[in-house]
Parts: structure tokens; sequence; C-alpha cells
């Protein structure tokens, strides 16, 4: 049976518990060599959401429920991966593949073909979080695998909610193949690459503070971020008064949705068009994009004040315009993973104001938090800039029903039920909501909750609680006793001895 190498009482339930379901799955594992364990949480957006795309800054709390990850050496040339969960979303839960597919003419394959392979199969496409990770590592840091890798995934981090269920994923397999091949890799890279794995081969537009504050997140305490590119921040401690919780609408919710990727075309459509009332030079890189020596706003919307937006420039900046009427005014955009549609129409004056204000009512909610006066009118005071965040969200799209009602049933309920403010997180459209309450408040949760469920018919899971990200955990290693040791140092139990061949490899993606 396998247990932890090292363990005391802090480690936590979660890890106990997986270590278990690697004994329940021994058979998948070889029973003469090593395996490392990594963790990475589930984050909870308070505020910046999808401005972070636009260099806001953020305000991310690392969530309880994570997802884990258990990394063997395979000496076949394989990646193989199985998933405890994923069955429940329709998807195949054991997927393998011969490394060579991960390359062409000797060479680490391309993002786009490597897109093109793991996107072709709905029930497979899961496998592109786990294995984009390491093309990224192929292609970005000259990885070379000597050996094939096994990997066992379990995720308490719900998919689907707004939650960063994907970027948890990616975190933790990167951290599990470092780990076990000894490559070390700061924070910051973890996260900078999982995001290039989300965006170039999943095909997921995302920003980078859910990879960020999965890596980097401190337990208890409000991951700061600049997203300009992905600069850390001094974290936040909530006052002992305040805590955060997070309630599924039960509405799915998917970055890669149609939604939020216009949402994102329009905001850099309209930093276009200001760059351009600003006399910024743009130069064409073909393929509809552009590059801009920007000395005034160093390529951020973020950075235009919401004064200067206001008297400036909202009133140049159209409130939709047809991707064929840009292209041919502006040459392209200066974003690298979304594509101006010439056939579409995109909404542009919102999706251009949102970020300008979203940062500005962070740097705000942040201020009033590090000022040290914890008291009521300061927790109204950043209630209300929730509320305005999912106004501006509502005003972008990126609004639904589901989430709409229970922010409204929050503010129903407001202070005098030590519930202050509220808004839908992440890339919105569904997903779940971010609730800022008063300390010992989850008794009025669960009535919202309720409340909600009769008048929707949808079933609701709350969130809450914290826990350290991915670098603050580290790598866990896990040894090999032998069959009937009994209990020591963190020993993990097993259901039935373990034993057999691995399970027969699936074809490739």
């Amino acid at each position: 049976m396998w247990r932890l190498e090292h363990s005391d009482a802090t480690t936590s339930p979660d890890v106990a518990r997986f270590g278990d379901l690697v004994n329940e799955h021994a058979d998948f594992f070889a029973a003469d060599r090593p395996i490392v364990v990594a963790r990475a949480p589930g984050r909870l957006d308070l505020m910046g959401g999808i401005a972070d795309y636009s260099g806001a800054l953020v305000l991310e709390l690392p969530l309880a429920a994570a997802t884990l990850v258990a990394a063997q050496a395979d000496p076949e040339p394989r990646f193989t991966v199985l998933s405890t969960d994923i069955g429940a979303s329709d998807g195949e839960e054991l997927v393998s593949f011969p490394l060579a597919v991960l390359e062409s003419g000797g060479r680490p394959l391309s993002y786009l073909a490597a897109r093109k392979l793991f996107g072709g199969d709905r029930a497979r496409r899961w496998v592109a979080y786990v294995a984009g990770t390491l093309v990224v590592l192929q292609r970005e840091h000259g990885l070379r695998l000597g050996h094939g890798l096994r990997l066992l995934i379990h995720s308490d981090v719900p998919a689907g909610k707004g939650v960063s269920s994907s970027a948890a994923l990616e975190v933790a397999t990167m951290q599990a193949i470092c780990g076990l091949l000894d490559l070390p890799l700061e924070g910051r890279d973890v996260a900078l690459l999982c995001q290039r794995a989300e965006n170039l081969v999943v095909g997921a537009p995302c920003g980078v503070m859910d990879q960020m504050t999965s890596a980097c997140g401190e337990q208890g305490r409000l991951l700061t971020l600049l997203c300009q590119p992905a600069e850390l921040l001094p974290s936040v401690a909530l006052p002992p008064e305040l805590e955060i919780w997070g309630i599924d609408s039960g509405i799915r919710h998917a970055v890669s949705g149609a939604d939020y990727g216009s949402v994102r075309v329009g905001a850099f459509m309209g930093y276009r068009i200001i760059a351009g009332l600003a006399g910024l030079e743009a130069r064409p890189l073909g393929g509809e994009r552009v590059s801009i020596e920007d000395p005034l706003w160093h390529g951020y919307l973020a950075n235009i004040s919401p004064s200067l937006w206001e008297g400036a420039y909202r009133e140049q900046v159209p409130a939709t315009l047809d991707g064929k009427t840009f292209v041919a005014s502006y040459g392209g955009s200066t974003d690298a993973v979304t594509r101006v549609d010439p056939q579409g129409t995109y909404a542009v004056q919102q999706p251009t104001a949102h970020p300008i204000y979203e940062h500005h009512r962070v740097r705000l909610f942040r201020a009033l938090l590090q000022n040290g006066e914890a008291g009521y009118e300061t927790f109204e005071l950043l209630g209300e800039l929730m509320y305005q965040s999912h106004a501006s969200y509502s005003a972008c799209g990126l609004g639904s029903e589901g989430t709409d009602t229970l922010v409204e049933l929050v503010r129903g309920a407001g202070p005098p039920a030590g519930l202050f403010g509220a808004k839908i997180t992440g890339g919105g459209s569904g997903g779940t909501v971010a609730v800022l309450a008063r300390s010992g408040s989850r008794p009025q949760l669960d009535r919202i909750a309720e409340q909600y469920e009769a008048e929707t018919g949808r079933d609701v899971t709350i969130l809450g609680g914290s826990s350290p990200g991915a670098l603050q955990f580290g790598i866990r290693r896990l040894v090999r006793e032998p069959w009937g040791a009994g209990p020591r140092g963190g020993a993990l139990r097993a259901p039935h001895p373990p034993g057999g061949a691995p399970p027969p490899p699936k074809t490739p993606p």
C-alpha cells in the first residue's frame, strides 16, 4: 500500500482522502516507482474578474476545494491519465496515447496542432487541460522526456461554476510533472505557462488571474494581482468581522463560450480605437493583429482613468461595430488570443468601459480593506462596489437570470442580515456569485439558497473556506509499504491488496 512519506497534524483531509484513492486505484501504478502528489485550489473572484485581460487589479480568494494529481514515471513512452470524477460529465475517465504524438518531425508539436489533436473528440477534450501543460513545457522549456507518465486526478472543485476548475487542474498537473522531474519553476512562471496551455492548447481566451491564484494564493488572504501582465502585490487580509462565500447559481459557465470571447474582443477593439484617437502608432503584424507603442497606458485599458474616459473618449467609441469595418479601419487588435471575425458585430463601448471602471473599483476596495477602518459604513461601501461590478457585467452581456436573482436576494436581505454585497464571478454568464458577509452568516446564506432553489428549481452549492496555493503546498511523496504493514507516519488505507496489470490504454485522442 502507498503512504505519505511525511505526514503530521497539518496534513489536510483532502490529501489523506486522495491517498486512499491512490490505494483504491493501486493497479494503475507500478509498485517499484515513487509517486509525487501536487494540489491546487480553485478560486473565488471577489473583485476584478474579466478586467484581468485589460490589465486591472484583481482580488482573489483561493478556495478550500482543490484538485489533486498523483504522477509516476512509466517506462513505456506513453502519457496515461485517469480521472476519478470526469465520468460525471460524460467524458472518458481513462485516456492514453504515445508520447510520439506530441512531436512532429522530431520537434515539439505546434500549439495549433495540439489544439486540433485534443479538441476533436468531445469525450476526451478534457485531456487538453492536462496534456497541454506537457506541450507547453516541451515548447517553452525544451523538456524532453526519457520515459512516459501516468497521472491520477481527482478534483473537488466544481466544474462549470466559475471557480476555476480548469486552472486548478492545469496548475496541479504542472506541479506534479515538475515535481516528478525535479524541474523547479517559480509560482508566477507556473501560472503563466498554465495560462498559455489554456489559451493555445485548450483554446479558451482566459486571463491570468485564475492560474495565479491557484499557484500563488495564500490561505485566508486575498491574492492581489496587477494583471500587467501578472505582477503579484502584497496579499490583503480580510478583517475578522468579514467572510467571503460563493453561491453556485446552477447555471453552467464556460470561459470558452461566445459571450466571454466576444466581450473580450470588444474590449480590445475599444483599446485600438482609443489608441488611434490618442495618436499612437500601430504596426501591422499580420493575421489581423497590430502592435502599438504606448507610452501613455502601456497597452492596458485599465490604465485609462474613468475621468479621462468620460471626458475624452466615451462618445467617440461606438456602442457596436462590425468586424469588417473595424479591420478595414484599424488593421486589427493587439490581442494575441482572440480574433476579430469580419462577419461578426461586437459590442465595443461597454466592454471598453468595464475594465476602466473595474480597475478603479478594485483599487478602492483594496484601499478600504487596508485603511484599518473595519466598521459598518466601510462594509456597506465594499458591498456597493461589488454591486456596481455586477451591474457592469450585466451591461456587457455577461449576466444571467440565475446570478441576477441571487444578487437581488442578497441585496434584499442586506446588512441587517449581515450581507453587504454580491457579484457574479469570473467570466460571467452563469456560474457562481461571490458574497461579502459578516462572519457567522452561514445560516443567512442557507436561507437564500433555499429561497433560490424554491424559486428556480435549481440545485445550489455553497462554497466557502480557503486553502494554500500549489506553491505553498509544495510536493508530497507517496512511498510503498509492504502489504499488511500497520499504519504509521500517515499511512493510507487500501480496501484490497494491490495487484494485477495496469488497465489497458485507450487509443490516442
